[in-house]
């Protein structure tokens, strides 16, 4: 690729550290505009850190609708959509509704479980390349279900579906499932096994990245503001930032949850809701755990990172709402002793609760390609739960993109106009 191609990326989340990775790998001059500064949280630093190619299943899966319909009614539930009067949300909620549905995620689990794999094995290569630093730990995902109607649902659901689309899954009974997990007692019923799923501390895997890039030459630009856009022939000719104007050949829209907002006035449409998800951090925990586990009644997620513990989860469609609801934390805690009776409210005492945006379209696909009203701007968002899953594979699609080539993997059920 020719070093003197330019491409600007608008966000510096992990989506668009990885996509500035593989474009300056690939000979481009890259330009980052971050509305925060570079020590600044984001939505992937309080994450589970999972690298999770068993989540072949989007959000939006048959029946969900009923049971989110059932959820909204206690702002306790797992996925808690807050009622309001808001054209976007009301439109969103449309385009879910018609998502939840057997065809749909038919078409869309061997996309994912292709993304997700593609993304691993580049998250090995990252791993290499940045050092044991990042705690990459390749122990598998150990999938939590309390009850035995909990563990026929997922044995006949995800555990199944994963298999049809080449990811391993084993069915276990509890005893096999605390043989895995020998440091914590477990109160559940059994498990499914994803030993292909991995795990990292983001909060240490993300300045190493910054730290890489700048040395690959990347130019950042922190605390800078998108103001608007100027174009030329349907072309982006520039983007109107806090910092002056910037130009680039292209530009990549990569500011996750606040990604409609920002190209706002070039008449995209391009469904989002903030997805808020929470998280508590034992920094000493009396229980040291190997595995990444997810609390699947519950819809929560437990992560070893270092000495570190993390339970994370939650997603509570309420707009850019930075209030923290004390019940969807304590929801967080009654999960953790529900799976984990010899834990206590006091492990958690005095920890502060992490939240962040995750950036949820409505069919839970990401948007992954260029704009055609705009065909200079390409689309890198939209991710929702699986941001840091998908960030590597995303940044060498989003290179491919910029290099002309053929994008690597079918790109048609991630286009970016498809609701349009």
């Amino acid at each position: 690729m020719n070093s003197q191609r330019s491409v600007l990326i608008c966000g510096g989340g992990v989506v668009g550290l990885s996509t500035a990775y593989y474009l300056a790998r690939a000979g481009v001059a890259v330009t980052l505009v971050e509305r925060n500064a570079e020590d600044a949280d984001s939505c992937a630093q309080g994450s589970a850190g999972y690298i999770s190619p068993s989540h072949v299943v989007p959000l939006s899966a048959p029946g969900m609708i009923w049971q989110g319909l059932k959820w909204m009614m206690s702002s306790r539930s797992p996925f808690y959509i807050k009622p309001r009067l808001d054209p976007d949300l009301i439109r969103w909620s449309w385009l879910f509704a018609r998502a939840c549905s057997p065809q749909h995620t038919q078409r869309a689990a061997p996309l994912l479980a292709q993304l997700s794999l593609g993304s691993r094995q580049l998250f090995v290569d990252l791993a290499q390349e940045l050092g044991d630093a990042i705690e990459w730990k390749t122990e598998g995902l150990i999938n939590l279900c309390k009850t035995a109607e909990g563990l026929d649902h997922e044995a006949e659901g995800l555990a199944r579906i994963a298999r049809e689309v080449g990811v391993e899954a084993q069915v276990l009974n509890a005893q096999q499932t605390a043989a895995l997990e020998p440091g914590i007692r477990m109160d559940v019923a059994g498990s499914i096994y994803f030993p292909i799923d991995a795990h990292l501390s983001p909060r240490v895997f993300m300045p190493a990245l910054v730290a890489r890039l700048k040395s690959l030459g990347v130019t950042f630009l922190w605390n800078t503001n998108v103001r608007g856009w100027r174009t030329d022939g349907g072309r982006i000719s520039g983007l109107s930032t806090s910092m002056g104007e910037l130009v680039a050949d292209d530009y990549v829209l990569a500011t996750g949850s606040w990604a409609a907002d920002t190209v706002r006035g070039l008449s995209i449409r391009l469904p989002m809701q903030p997805g808020k998800g929470y998280s508590l951090t034992i920094e000493q925990p009396r229980f040291q755990l190997t595995k990444s586990i997810i609390l699947a009644e519950r819809r929560a997620a437990v992560t070893p990172m270092g000495t570190k513990l993390r339970f994370g989860g939650t997603m509570e469609i309420s707009g850019h709402d930075d209030r923290v609801r004390p019940e969807r934390i304590e929801q967080l805690i009654d999960a953790a002793q529900y799976y984990f009776p010899d834990f206590r409210p006091a492990d958690f005492a005095g920890i502060e609760p992490w939240f962040g945006y995750r950036p949820v379209s409505p069919d839970g696909l990401p948007y992954v390609g260029r704009f055609q009203q705009h065909p200079n701007l390409i689309a890198a968002c939209g991710h929702a739960m699986l941001g840091l899953t998908l960030a590597p594979i995303t940044g060498k699609l989003v290179a491919e993109l910029v290099a002309n080539q053929a994008p690597s993997m079918d790109l048609s059920l991630l286009s970016a106009d498809r609701f349009a």
